[in-house]
């Protein structure tokens, strides 16, 4: 009795320290998890959480079409800002913790909330995600895992910004892992009913491009019968149930083995990074400017984390006569990690084409010093002819 008295004297310890300030909206109640001193300092932040939560339910609303009269409590939302009290509170709740953000799901709506660790290493990134989870369950508790998971997924790369409010890009980051997942496809049956025989392997890849094969395949009819599953989902049916409901309607509108075909040919059509990186060297090798600028767009778009092809674009920049495009370019390859000494001699060949001696000075010397043995006679040999 007396370990039950301590856990529970805990617990109450952890609730009066995140409990704070709060504002609420439309659909959303927002709490500060900061401590009572901060919460009116963290006013204004609350506002703004407000704002973005009711933005991605606005855009949640236009795809899934849930009435916003079915919802049984507002949907709560608790920011903490110290990661260790972040920890410390979900572990309590879910005997875990999650990185950034986890929405906690009960049987009693007005318990349900998604916790957000502000400020967190992982905040943007697992915020959109676990966002979506929370309006998905408050009107379904228990969809099919395949489309909880689909979803989320293409809805991480859904960013909020005050200025802009949303912005979308498409989440191409798994499009690897599914075409390689492609390549022993299982039954799509399985994909579907994994609520009810066990997920199969590369089960996240697979369920966002089913995801994004429904959204983007341009064939109405998957489309269609994508969106009237959604709703055919019962609040009151498990995961299992819901699954097999929206099994028999796509099975309805076609034959799932047939489906499965097309499945793999949007797979093939979807180019990956490395693919785009691929036909972008070779379009750049044959002097297509026009195709090599496509791929290599294509390819930052996928990952603008990455260096490769910015320098590339700097490349074809600099043979435009665009130099200042080309350094703008060429810095962000070095930000992203680039070769330095090799970014840099190409800033100073960009900085003589444009006239700007005294900068293309600057650059060749940094270029032989970072790496003599590639760049020393080639960056002197420039030097002396401007005179340097």
């Amino acid at each position: 009795m007396k370990k039950a008295w301590c856990s529970i004297t805990v617990f109450m310890l952890l609730i009066r320290a995140v409990s704070g300030q709060q504002v609420s909206n439309q659909r959303y109640e927002v709490v500060s998890g900061t401590g009572e001193a901060e919460a009116s300092a963290d006013r204004g932040e609350l506002d703004a959480l407000a704002r973005e939560m009711e933005s991605r339910f606005s855009v949640y609303t236009q795809l899934f079409r849930f009435d916003p009269a079915r919802l049984d409590a507002p949907l709560k939302v608790r920011i903490i800002k110290d990661t260790e009290a972040y920890n410390s509170y979900i572990s309590f709740r879910i005997g875990g913790t999650r990185p950034g953000a986890v929405y906690i799901h009960y049987q009693d709506a007005g318990r349900r909330e998604l916790v957000i660790n502000r400020g967190g290493a992982e905040e943007s990134r697992a915020l959109p995600y676990q966002a979506f989870v929370q309006y998905l369950r408050a009107f379904v508790p228990s969809p099919p895992s395949w489309l909880r998971e689909g979803f989320a997924i293409y809805f991480t790369t859904l960013v909020y910004s005050p200025a802009e409010d949303l912005k979308y890009s498409e989440n191409l980051s798994w499009l690897e892992a599914a075409k390689n997942a492609g390549n022993s496809l299982p039954p799509l049956e399985s994909i579907l009913l994994a609520d009810q025989g066990g997920e199969p392997e590369n089960f996240r890849a697979l369920s966002w491009a089913l995801v994004s094969f429904f959204l983007n395949s341009g064939n109405e009819n998957y489309f269609r019968s994508l969106i009237e599953s959604f709703m055919l989902l019962s609040p009151a049916a498990d995961a299992a149930q819901n699954s097999r409901i929206v099994r028999d309607h796509l099975g309805r509108w076609g034959d799932l083995a047939r489906m499965r075909t097309d499945f793999l040919s949007y797979l093939d059509s979807r180019k990956t990074f490395l693919e785009f990186m691929t036909d972008g060297e070779a379009a750049y090798a044959a002097k297509d400017a026009f195709t090599a600028e496509y791929s290599f767009m294509s390819a930052m778009n996928q990952k603008p984390e990455h260096y490769a092809p910015y320098y590339y674009l700097g490349l074809l920049a600099y043979e435009n006569g665009s130099h200042d495009q080309a350094e703008q370019y060429y810095r962000q390859s070095i930000e992203n990690g680039a070769d330095r000494a090799l970014v840099l001699y190409a800033l100073g060949i960009n900085a003589i084409a444009a006239g700007k001696n005294g900068e293309a000075l600057t650059f060749l010397r940094q270029a032989a010093e970072l790496s003599p043995e590639r760049y020393r006679a080639k960056a002197d040999d420039l030097i002396k002819k401007l005179g340097g």
